[in-house]
Order: structure tokens, then C-alpha cells, then sequence
């Protein structure tokens, strides 16, 4: 039987409605939540500042929600000042800190990126706005701090999409005008964008319950602190998901300019190590590695940004000694240190030397053994096998066991690498000449006032204040008695005269 010609135009205009209403609806879908934004940088700096590694996706946070986030939970940051209360390095005239990525995907969304662990700043004093260095280790920053906030907001009952909503409307009514965001845009944010973010951290949570676990004799983990974070459990349990097995490793966030330096051979031929207990033999290994921690996906974007990360920050030239003015080296006693350094420094430290970004025995360097222990071959293995899974080509961590100890880095930049050893237990270059006994059994952590003699950071003063008065974070009490922490080791140049220590200092400020 044949349709009447009058059925067939309407089923032709039905049809050709619902195809456009399913067109409309797919722009609709793309536009609000996959449409991506192409990011444009004045330089590589800028870019490794502020850059996106592809987590957008995964990790990525609605940028107004994460703007208001202080403003509706201030009880539940560690001090005044919303972000910078965690110790973020935050540029004047940015709107976000270092160390994020503000991108467009389908709507704007905050993630971090390298530098929100890699970015040093100094002061000489507490009115001097503080000098940014990227690449620097990430001395002020406090990443448990953050994780632990956002963890308790997605826990708290204000986090609604009621409460949320009444920030948002009046922090975008000042981005966007009077109107703030478009009708559409705080459907998205009420009904979706607010709910699904607090059931994604509460699930993340899940992912960080080893970071609150207790350790043996049921006394809790001591906190990371400023600068610090638990980089091999981070690996072990969030990216390969492997079983807790209650170790501890807390390490200071180490420089990452000049990587070339540290990659390859040395100067017999022999292959160079990184992380702190030799576990990677590759630049490229890393950076590939800390991305996917950070969420990065594992596309051929992802991978040509690894590309352009391992070229700037193998050819990035540490930083010089800035104090020119009011504490200029001395030459002539650098050039007697440079004497000393070659005697009792050289071998270790000096770049491709023999034992160089080479495993110490720790029946050698006798520093805290914490570390050592919360990496193995079995998760080198396992995290091999999962990269490996994504389709990612990279030169695989080490398998077979190094033995137990430490590798010695180059010490290029060695002057903003406070607080010193692995697990940053020792707050000045001075003090770690001192025998373990005599080094500080506690002292703070986060405070960026720069003691150009001890080459170090300063003791914070009772009630720190910033340039325009305001308090800024509380400082953390590190205690080297904590697990984990202890200042032990590492006792060259401490046999050295107060006047040969002096001038080994005034050649290390050169490096």
C-alpha cells in the first residue's frame, strides 16, 4: 500500500526535524563539553608555567567552581588567602598560580601541570615581591595540603549546587558583566558540572586513602610538608595500583633545569640514573612518567608535549647567584673552594664524573633509608607493563634491584636547592656541613626569605606577613626525628675547618 503524498511530506518533515534536532544536539554536546581551545604562549616559559599536559579531561576541575571554592570553605585551608594559603607561586597579574592550566574543553577547566612542583621563589626580604624561577624545586608549595582540602570539601554539605551557585553567580557577574554566566552555562555548572566534580573527588579520595594510613606501631605518617611529596607511593599506588604495603617515602621536589646534564653516559660510558634511588635511566622516562600521574592522556599531543618539555628543560641553565649587590661572591676565596669541592666533591657530584647520577650504597651515605624502601623491581615491572599497555614507547624503569642507597646529583643551581638531602632535612648548605648532630633537629619549611651566608632559607619570623601586610601561609615545623625525616649522613666536609667550609660555600654559590 502507497503512502499518501501528504503522509509522505510529513514523515519527510519529521524526519528532516529530528535529524536537525540531532545535529543541533550533537553541536550542542560538542560546543559545551568537548570543544577544544588551542592554547597560545608568548614563550616556553609561559608555557611550562602555564601550559596544559592534556588532564583536562580526567583531573580537570570547572574553573569557577575552583575559583570559589576558598570563598565558600575558608575554614578548611590552612591560613588566610584562599590558594596562596597552600603556598602556590602566584605572578601579579595572572589569574591563576604557576603550575596551572587554564584550558577550554567545551568549558574552562583548571589542571596542573610540571611546574606546580618545579617552580622556585626567593625573597631577600619579607617586602621584596619574590623572584620566580621555573624549574626550581617547588620549596613553598604544600600538594598534601591541597589534595587534603579538596577532599574535604567534596565531604562537606555546603559543597551544593545552592551555596556554589551564589558564589559563582557573583564571581562571574564580574568576569562577564552584569549578566555573569549565560543562562545555559549555570544549567551546566548547577546541575552538572557542581555534582559530577564532588562525586569525581570522592572517588579520587579512594585513590589517596595509603596517604592517611598509619605506619607500624600505629603512629600516622608524618605530613609531607611544603616542597615535599611522597613521589615513588604516589607512583606505586595511583598509577600502577598496587597493594599498600605501609611504606614512606617523603623526598624534597628536586630542580629539573639543565636535564641534559643528568641524561645518558658519563664520561667512562657508563649509563646515568634518575630519582632519587636510580629508578629511571631516562629523561624522557620521567617527564612521561610525572604526566600520567598528573592525568595526561596518552595521545600523540601528549607525547610531542613531552617532546617540547624534554628539549626546554634539558637545555634550561640553572640560575646564577642573583645577590651580586649586597652579597657578592668572593672570588678568591671560590677559587680556593673550587680546590676543595675537586678533592672531596668532585667525584660525586660533578656532572658525567664517575660517581655521578650513580646509586651511593646508603652503607655509605648513610642518609635516611625510608626512601629506598617504597620502590621495587616488582613495581618498576608493573608500571613498565602498564605504559607499555597505553602504547607509549619510552626507555623502561630499571627492573633489575640497584642496591640500596642513593644517587648523587650534579649540583647545578645548588644555592635555591634548600632544604638539602633527599628528603630535604637539612635547611641550609651550611648546616650540612656540620656533623648530624650538630645539624637543626627542626626548623620550618615554605618560607622563601633567602640567607645568602648559610645559603639557605631563613627561620620565619612569629607572625609572617606579606608586602601589603596580610598573613601569608603558616609555616610547617619539620621534625627530623619524624619517620621518614631524619638528617642523618651525608657527613663529607664536615672533618673541614670553619675556614675551608667557608670557602667550599663561596665555591658552591659559582655552581
Amino acid at each position: 500500500m502507497s503512502l499518501r503524498p501528504k503522509t509522505k511530506r510529513i514523515l519527510w518533515i519529521s524526519a528532516i526535524v529530528i535529524v536537525v534536532l540531532i545535529a543541533l544536539g550533537a553541536w550542542f554536546t560538542w560546543t559545551k563539553f568537548f570543544r577544544e581551545e588551542k592554547e597560545v604562549f608568548a614563550n616556553e616559559e609561559e608555557h611550562f608555567k602555564y601550559g596544559s599536559l592534556g588532564a583536562e579531561g580526567d583531573r580537570g576541575i570547572p574553573y569557577y567552581l575552583w575559583m570559589v571554592l576558598p570563598r565558600v570553605f575558608p575554614d578548611l585551608m590552612p591560613g588566610p588567602g584562599g590558594y596562596k594559603s597552600l603556598g602556590v607561586v602566584w605572578e601579579e597579574g595572572h589569574e591563576i598560580p604557576v603550575g596551572s592550566s587554564k584550558k577550554v574543553v567545551g568549558f574552562e577547566r583548571i589542571t596542573n601541570n610540571c611546574a606546580v612542583c618545579h617552580t622556585a621563589t626567593y625573597r631577600l626580604s619579607e617586602d621584596e615581591v619574590p623572584h620566580v624561577v621555573v624549574a626550581g624545586p617547588g620549596h613553598t608549595n604544600n600538594v598534601q595540603s591541597m589534595l587534603r582540602f579538596l577532599f574535604k570539601a567534596a565531604h562537606d554539605p555546603r559543597f551544593n549546587s545552592d551555596i556554589i551557585m551564589n558564589e559563582i553567580r557573583l564571581v562571574s557577574a564580574n568576569n562577564y558583566g552584569n549578566g555573569g554566566l549565560s543562562f545555559v552555562d549555570r544549567q551546566i555548572y548547577r546541575y552538572l558540572l557542581i555534582p559530577f566534580t564532588r562525586k569525581a573527588l570522592l572517588q579520587q579520595e579512594k585513590q589517596f586513602t595509603w596517604m592517611e594510613r598509619y605506619v607500624t606501631g600505629g603512629k600516622p605518617k608524618p605530613d609531607w610538608g611544603p616542597g615535599r611529596d611522597d613521589a615513588m607511593n604516589l607512583t606505586k599506588y595511583f598509577m600502577t595500583n598496587m597493594p599498600e604495603d605501609n611504606t614512606f617515602g617523603p623526598t624534597d621536589f628536586p630542580s629539573i633545569w639543565n636535564l641534559g646534564i643528568r641524561s645518558g653516559k658519563d664520561n667512562a660510558g657508563k649509563q646515568m640514573l634518575l630519582n632519587w634511588t636510580g629508578d629511571t635511566p631516562a629523561v624522557r622516562s620521567v617527564l612521561i612518567d610525572s604526566a600520567l600521574g598528573l592525568g595526561a592522556p596518552a595521545r600523540p599531543w601528549f607525547l610531542r608535549r613531552i617532546a617540547d618539555l624534554d628539549h626546554y628543560l634539558s637545555n634550561l641553565p640553572p640560575p646564577t647567584w642573583p645577590f651580586t649587590e649586597t652579597n657578592p661572591i668572593n672570588q678568591q676565596m671560590a677559587t680556593e673552594g673550587q680546590k676543595i669541592y675537586a678533592r672531596d666533591c668532585a667525584a660525586c657530584h660533578e656532572p658525567r664524573a664517575e660517581f655521578t647520577n650513580k646509586v651511593v650504597p646508603i652503607t655509605e651515605i648513610k642518609t635516611d633509608p625510608d626512601r629506598m624502601y617504597s620502590w621495587s623491581k616488582d613495581a618498576a615491572a608493573e608500571a613498565n607493563r602498564r605504559v607499555k599497555k597505553l602504547g607509549i614507547d619510552r626507555p623502561p624503569m630499571v627492573e633489575t634491584q640497584n642496591p640500596y642507597g642513593y644517587v648523587s646529583p650534579p649540583l647545578d643551581g645548588v644555592w635555591l636547592r634548600a632544604p638539602y638531602l633527599h628528603n630535604g632535612s637539612v635547611p641550609t648548605l651550611r648546616d650540612l656541613l656540620n656533623p648530624p648532630n650538630e645539624r637543626p633537629q627542626t626548623f620550618h619549611r615554605g618560607y622563601d626569605v633567602f640567607d645568602p651566608v648559610k645559603v639557605g632559607f631563613k627561620e620565619p619570623p612569629s607572625r609572617p606577613t606579606g608586602p601589603t601586610g596580610e598573613l601569608t601561609q603558616p609555616y610547617f615545623l619539620f621534625d627530623t626525628r619524624e619517620k621518614g625525616n631524619g638528617n642523618q649522613g651525608h657527613v663529607y666536609g664536615t672533618q673541614l675547618s670553619s675556614q675551608d667550609k667557608e670557602k667550599l660555600l663561596e665555591y658552591l654559590k659559582t655552581l
